[in-house]
């Protein structure tokens, strides 16, 4: 009897036992798939730097719009005539280069030049479009309310003396006698370009090896309405690691004529286009 007794005992324990087992069985595989979906999750999520997390960008201040000359906001004043030969300096966020200008190669561009870089047209603006192996564009203000004004400053196409080779600096328009302020920088052979009616006026002496370090990741994607109509706090917020033009100045000219602040209107949308592909 104690023999039967204690055989019910010990089964009565293995089935107990094997009910224990069944549920941990059934909790682990509710578990194991959840615990590997929380992995799975964290292996895909993507990686935090310092960059994405506190973006080139942000301020703890508003940007503001830099100060402008009132020369630049009456492009009919501005109408002196050029030097034959003469040289700019662009100090840039990434070293210095030089423009040497012949007047004789593009008269009406390299007056306009001149006239552009002389009353600090360039000052602050940024290299807004970089193609590798093609351009680097740039001459749109970074005051809304200078290109307000200049965006309608034609001035009459000149004939093509000189070849689009690498270096050469050109002003882009968007068809025949629609130049204003916008240039481009030759960053490879464009000779195609010569029939379109781009006529450089100069080219790059010094620092050729600054040009082609200007950031290029950003590409066409700056949009140049918005540079026209936002300026500068637009290229800062959305573009923040594209290269800009410290200062520009004629070589042995005065400095620019002191900024005066001015309240920027809202600019009307532009119709410059960059130079054709």
């Amino acid at each position: 009897m104690n023999a039967l007794n204690g055989c019910r005992s010990n089964c009565y324990t293995l089935r107990k036992m094997k009910t224990i087992s069944v549920s941990l069985l059934a909790i682990a595989s509710i578990a194991v798939p959840f615990c590997a979906q929380r992995l799975a999750v964290a292996q895909t999520a993507p990686p935090k730097t310092s960059h994405t997390t506190v973006p080139a960008a942000k301020k703890t201040t508003a940007p503001t719009t830099p100060a402008i000359s009132r020369a630049l906001l009456n492009p009919a004043l501005l109408k002196a005539k050029a030097p034959d030969i003469f040289k700019t300096q662009f100090t840039t966020t990434k070293g210095v280069f030089v423009i040497e200008v012949h007047r004789d190669w593009s008269p009406l561009g390299a007056d306009r030049f001149y006239n552009l870089v002389k009353n600090g047209f360039f000052n602050n603006a940024h290299f807004f479009r970089v193609v590798p192996g093609f351009v680097v564009q740039f001459g749109l203000s970074p005051n809304p309310a200078v290109n307000k004004v200049w965006k309608d400053a034609s001035i009459q196409d000149d004939p093509v003396k000189q070849t689009n080779t690498k270096g050469t600096v050109t002003f882009a328009s968007r068809g025949p006698n629609t130049r204003t302020s916008q240039l481009f920088i030759n960053l490879g052979e464009n000779a195609r370009l010569d029939g379109m009616g781009f006529s450089p006026f100069g080219k790059i002496t010094e620092g050729m090896d600054v040009v082609e370090k200007l950031y290029t990741a950003y590409g066409e994607a700056p949009d140049q309405g918005r540079i026209q109509t936002e300026g500068k706090p637009y290229l800062d917020k959305n573009f923040p690691l594209l290269d800009s033009i410290k200062l520009a100045r004629v070589e042995g000219a005065p400095a620019p004529h002191p900024a005066v602040k001015k309240t920027a209107p809202a600019a009307t949308k532009p119709t410059t286009a960059p130079a054709n592909k």
